[in-house]
């Protein structure tokens, strides 16, 4: 019956065949999270593997996979038109052209990946195999090229557990992505004979190690903190206290609305009745939740310090400009620290802007509006910081998409104790893009050996202790503060730490000479 169908999707052609293509590769999405039905990977594989076999020439190559990277990025990213939905008025004209443009050109990656794998590839096993390979490849360089945009990487369908995450802590995500690649892959070879039902056998038992090896890590890494009782902890353990306002992102930077949202920030940051005197909080407001510029405004510095102890700190995201009125004027996205005096001790400005959101890449050329508020693009930071607060644990801040960057989160001279992400989601409203979004930032904690604190405005706000383990949240579009207590005792260095991507050049590199033999075996027979 296999072996029937995959002859059938071999013998197709014309329209039915892009058809198949573009479907299968929009079924493929349903791995991703937030729906995490894995089983669908190697299902819509083996449909795109199996068609393959009919082709008889590059360009019938080059269109599979586009149609198959247009369907699953088209699909995959369907979310941001919801951005374009704040303002429709202004945005909304954009949203074919944002869909079709972002799905088709991103497509280009894996065309190069599925023309690479026939061109090089005769015979199940070893396409397969070549398609792994040269997908884990455009994975890579899709987070590289131009700005990058590592975002619904194939290793991401893991964030259904904890556990077969682990293995990003030896290879990071693009390593994860490869193997993931071969789990989606080989089970295509099952109708190629004996040496090709074992190489589907292999491909199911990737999954079973990845869970088995993760768990047995987990388990050696003893129990996580969601159990954690706050009032039994020392005074010398920081309590997070999380504000998620949930205010709609078009009633966000109305002027009118400005003071009505500040009190409520303020109000949601007030001290805990069930917190002892003697425990020092920091307090988290997410990205842009002061729609002001801090620095300026010294009566609202002094209202965030009256719900401060002395001990206490807050931490919010806002705006940040210098300096004013001059020809020189700019303004970043920043992170600033707020102690109980009112002060600003410490700032940090978002090096990696989102395009067309943040600013507009060409606009000499390009008639486009940004998306985010403010006719001025935002200017860059310097890189990944360290930000030492006085009391604290040393942190490193990441604003928004920053977090989904692997290997590029912490600043290697000066190791931070946690990782920070304050994030506003609400562009994307209750889709998938929020949960895509938080399962990126969940594997920096596997890769680095750092918690993750993220404070999301409109949700997902969530704490993740160092082997990736979700041990307190708040769910999308919920208005509520989160506690929970900042345990860095458990940080480790990892094996992706202290090689970054090289083991996965390695794993690539030796499974791609090994195809390559396979094929010369295969001529001596």
């Amino acid at each position: 019956m296999i072996e029937a169908m995959a002859r059938r999707l071999a013998g197709l052609s014309g329209w039915r065949r892009r058809f198949v293509w573009l479907l299968s590769g929009a079924v493929a999405v349903l791995a991703l999270p937030p729906f995490f039905v894995i089983p669908v990977l190697p299902v819509c594989f083996a449909v795109l593997l199996w068609s393959l076999e009919g082709v008889r020439c590059n360009k019938g190559a080059l269109s599979a996979g586009w149609w198959f990277g247009t369907g699953h990025f088209a699909a995959g990213f369907y979310w941001v038109s919801h951005a374009f939905l704040v303002q429709p008025e202004i945005y909304g004209w954009m949203i074919p052209f944002a869909l079709l443009g972002l799905g088709g050109g991103l497509a280009i990656f894996p065309m190069l990946a599925v023309w690479a794998s026939w061109r090089l590839g005769n015979g199940l096993v070893r396409r397969a195999i070549l398609l792994a390979v040269f997908w884990a490849i455009v994975e890579y360089l899709r987070g590289h090229l131009l700005t990058g945009f590592p975002w619904n990487l194939l290793g991401h369908v893991w964030a259904i557990d904890a556990a077969p995450m682990q293995f990003a802590s030896v290879v990071g995500i693009y390593g994860l992505s490869f193997v993931t690649a071969l789990f989606a892959t080989l089970p295509a070879a099952f109708v190629a004979g004996k040496r090709g039902k074992l190489a589907a056998i292999g491909g199911v038992m990737i999954a079973v190690a990845l869970w088995g090896g993760g768990a047995v890590r987990l388990m050696m890494a003893g129990p996580d903190t969601s159990d954690v009782v706050i009032s039994d902890l020392p005074a010398d353990v920081p309590i997070l206290q999380i504000v998620q306002p949930n205010t709609p992102q078009r009633d966000k930077w109305r002027p009118e609305l400005q003071n009505q949202h500040f009190s409520l920030l303020l109000e949601m940051s007030r001290r805990p009745e069930d917190l002892r005197p003697d425990q020092k909080r920091i307090v988290i407001w997410p990205e842009t939740a002061a729609t002001f510029f801090v620095e300026t405004q010294t009566q609202a510095r002094m209202e965030m310090a009256e719900v401060l102890g002395p001990d206490d700190i807050l931490i919010t995201g806002a705006p940040r400009t210098y300096p004013r009125d001059t020809d020189a004027y700019k303004v970043w996205n920043a992170i600033q620290v707020i102690d109980a005096s009112g002060s600003i001790v410490a700032s940090f400005d978002k090096f990696h802007l989102v395009p067309f959101g943040e600013y507009v890449p060409f606009r000499s050329i390009l008639p486009f509006p940004k998306l985010t508020e403010g006719r001025t693009d935002f200017s860059s930071g310097p890189g990944p910081q360290t930000l030492s607060v006085s009391g604290i644990p040393s942190f490193s801040p990441l604003i928004c998409y920053e977090v989904i960057f692997p290997g590029a989160v912490i600043d290697d001279a000066k190791q931070p104790d946690w990782l920070l992400n304050v994030t506003n989601d609400g562009w994307f409203g209750r889709s998938a893009g929020p949960y895509q979004h938080m399962a990126a930032a969940r594997f920096r904690t596997v890769e680095e050996g750092r918690p993750l604190v993220r404070a999301a405005y409109t949700g997902v706000s969530v704490v993740f202790d160092s082997y990736g383990r979700k041990v307190a949240s708040l769910s999308l579009g919920e208005r509520a503060t989160l506690l929970h207590p900042l345990l860095s005792d458990k940080n480790h260095t990892t094996v992706y730490y202290l090689w970054r991507d090289f083991l996965f050049y390695g794993i690539v590199t030796f499974f791609a000479v090994l195809a390559m033999g396979y094929k010369r075996r295969l001529k001596s027979l």
